[in-house]
């Protein structure tokens, strides 16, 4: 499952621009409120899911980037990614996570699987290769269509695996023959000519990688519950989303360039989470009252900002400069 939009055109300061000072504060809690997932303001919801999505972005793209780091005899860099890639997926989503209640019991994942499923199979997946049919654009029209069928699948197989779970009397077994079949990244410019398709290859990367995210999350779950099949039902599917569904996309979209236009686009995708992002939506969330997730949101603002100079300090090595924003 690939939720929806990958617009998280995390803006851009440059180098320069990380070292400008974190604003913390989150301003003055109305009514104090601690997060119990449907009890958070529907903004402070709406906006941590945001932050999931990119997070969850932030963990794929920089996996990507530490293989071609890796192709590219750069064992410092590559380390550095996969580093701040691991703590995005086990600390930043974890924890947001956790305050919006995401994870639930193993029958309430399944149905929210399912849902997210139903989604990309009938409608999001099918507009997406219409448009890109009506663009020119054939072999993204193709693989748009490819994974809709694929997203049909799991959302049988997470079906049937929610009647095991709920009537084991039914005889329903929890399918487990769910297989990847692994692409490699390469390093390139984008494949297609429409900037519509172009849009079109970020908003379902966002998704296949909140569904990958999230299906780790729900794999823990079954394991923590005594389920190992459902376990590998969810972690079979989220190999799927994460080596073969968002590896072609990104491929398509041109995602990985040189490592030193990596580090850039790593750059000012952090600095902006950390000076702009975070802080904003920690003001908002503690002016609604929910403070512990005001403070969560400005701590990660910190781990942000953290990473921002890290990368700024490889690109100085290199000796690159990476470009003024526009």
């Amino acid at each position: 499952m690939r939720t929806r939009g990958l617009a998280c055109r995390r803006a851009c300061l440059t180098t320069a621009g990380v070292v400008a000072l974190l604003t913390t504060g989150a301003g003055s809690a109305t009514a104090a409120r601690a997060p119990h997932g449907d009890d958070l303001d529907p903004l402070t919801r709406t906006n941590v899911t945001r932050a999931m999505q990119g997070v969850a972005l932030a963990h794929l793209t920089y996996r990507a980037y530490a293989k071609q780091a890796d192709r590219e005899n750069l064992p410092g860099v590559a380390a550095l990614f996969r580093r701040t890639a691991t703590m995005e997926l086990r600390e930043h989503f974890a924890e947001q996570a956790k305050l919006i209640g995401m994870v639930g019991g193993n029958a309430a994942n399944l149905r929210d699987s399912a849902g997210g499923e139903a989604y990309e199979a009938t409608t999001m997946y099918a507009a997406f290769a219409e448009q890109a049919n009506a663009d020119g654009d054939q072999e993204a029209a193709k693989l748009f269509s490819e994974i809709g069928q694929d997203e049909a699948d799991h959302r049988e197989k997470f079906l049937q695996a929610e009647r095991a779970v709920t009537d084991p009397s039914s005889g329903a077994t929890i399918p487990t023959d769910v297989q990847a079949k692994p692409v490699k990244i390469q390093a390139g410019p984008p494949k297609i000519s429409s900037s519509r398709t172009l849009d079109n290859l970020r908003t379902a990367m966002r998704g296949e990688a909140f569904a990958y995210a999230k299906y780790t999350l729900y794999r823990d779950k079954a394991q923590e519950t005594g389920q190992p099949r459902l376990a590998k039902l969810f972690h079979r599917t989220a190999a799927v989303e994460r080596t073969e569904h968002f590896a072609e996309e990104a491929n398509l979209a041109g995602t990985v360039r040189d490592t030193g236009t990596n580090l850039c686009a790593t750059i000012k995708g952090e600095a902006y989470e950390a000076t702009q992002m975070y802080p904003d939506y920690a003001r908002r969330a503690s002016a609604a009252g929910d403070t512990e997730v005001a403070k969560v949101l400005s701590d990660t603002a910190k781990d942000e900002l953290k990473h921002a100079q890290a990368f700024s300090r490889e690109v100085s090595k290199l000796g690159k400069q990476c470009p003024a924003p526009s």
